[in-house]
């Protein structure tokens, strides 16, 4: 089962390979580069992440690491820039399972712009639950590790409880795994009446040849799951433009083009370790450009009209826009 520590600890990882990353200065992660092909109307950022002020908001005290503050202000400027009308919020680990912040931001930009995915404990009381629903909440993180392909039995009966949790609510899961564990896991994913979301590009750093890569696209081709073109950072070395990841969104729009959406990952949080820094200093986010990201994908996905699916229509059906 992944842990808030090794969940982060994978980032880290991941991060440690990217070239040229440096530590951003600007609170927000303010994109700079404007962006470069029309964008249309309902366009939507399926993942970001609103930091609160630490004093209305305060994170876990638990926690891997410590962002700088991206408001929902920060948020409203970034989306207006880039020309996106919608977003998804995405509570960080910071926040363990409280989704203040997630739920504040939501309820500021109103039900026609965002929705809110949250972190959960599992066992919390309908009740709960169903309050996370009625403010604006669409779905629920659920981290798995490596290990899920050791412990099969109790990650199977976390993933039933899960799929209970999500088909009683109307929500999906939001699925951040390594492509092994989702292959383990495939057959008990594919008879899910709830839909699945995988995260990162479905963790297919290794691209086509990647262990685990035919049950994502299988998934994704089947119309069960949704996969996340987000924060392509995490998985390439090779910025800014991830050229390794462009045969693997080829391939996954050619899976299925009505379950690809795209997610910038703005503000950026530097998740990982930070030059022995205590994890309670303040991490300053990586300088990836969001108007960059979102150019990407005129790149990725030459086509307008599957574009069009990508940012507009696929997010609208899942989200409930």
């Amino acid at each position: 089962m992944l842990t808030r520590r090794t969940f982060t600890t994978s980032l880290a990882a991941l991060c440690a390979t990217i070239p040229h990353i440096g530590l951003a200065d600007a609170a927000g992660a303010m994109p700079q580069a404007p962006v470069a092909f029309d964008v249309p109307r309902g366009a939507c950022d399926t993942h970001v992440h609103v930091i609160g002020d630490s004093a209305q908001f305060p994170m876990s005290p638990q926690r891997d690491y410590t962002p700088p503050a991206a408001t929902v202000d920060d948020l409203r400027r970034m989306l207006a820039f880039l020309k996106l009308d919608r977003v998804v919020i995405v509570t960080p680990t910071i926040y363990n399972e409280d989704n203040s912040a997630t739920l504040a931001a939501v309820k500021a930009l109103g039900p026609d712009r965002a929705r809110g995915i949250a972190m959960i404990d599992e066992t919390a009381p309908a009740s709960v639950l169903d309050a996370l629903r009625d403010e604006g909440v669409a779905g629920f993180r659920l981290l798995m590790s490596d290990a899920a392909t050791v412990h099969r039995d109790a990650t199977a009966k976390r993933i039933a409880a899960a799929i209970d949790i999500a088909q009683a609510r109307g929500w999906h899961i939001d699925i951040q795994a390594p492509p092994d564990v989702i292959a383990a896991v495939a057959p008990q994913l594919a008879s899910s009446p709830a839909p699945l979301v995988f995260d990162y590009f479905g963790w297919l750093a290794g691209g086509l040849e990647q262990p685990g890569f035919d049950a994502v696209a299988s998934l994704v081709k089947s119309g069960r799951a949704y996969v996340k073109l987000a924060e392509p950072y995490r998985l390439s070395k090779r910025a800014p433009d991830y050229n390794d990841l462009k045969p693997l969104v080829a391939a996954l729009v050619a899976a299925n083009p009505d379950r690809v959406m795209w997610g910038s990952g703005w503000p950026h949080v530097n998740s990982g370790s930070d030059g022995g820094h205590a994890r309670t200093d303040v991490s300053p986010d990586l300088p990836v450009d969001t108007g960059h990201i979102l150019n990407l994908l005129a790149d990725w996905v030459p086509e307008a009209a599957t574009r069009r699916k990508v940012l507009v229509d696929n997010p609208a059906r899942l989200y409930g826009f």
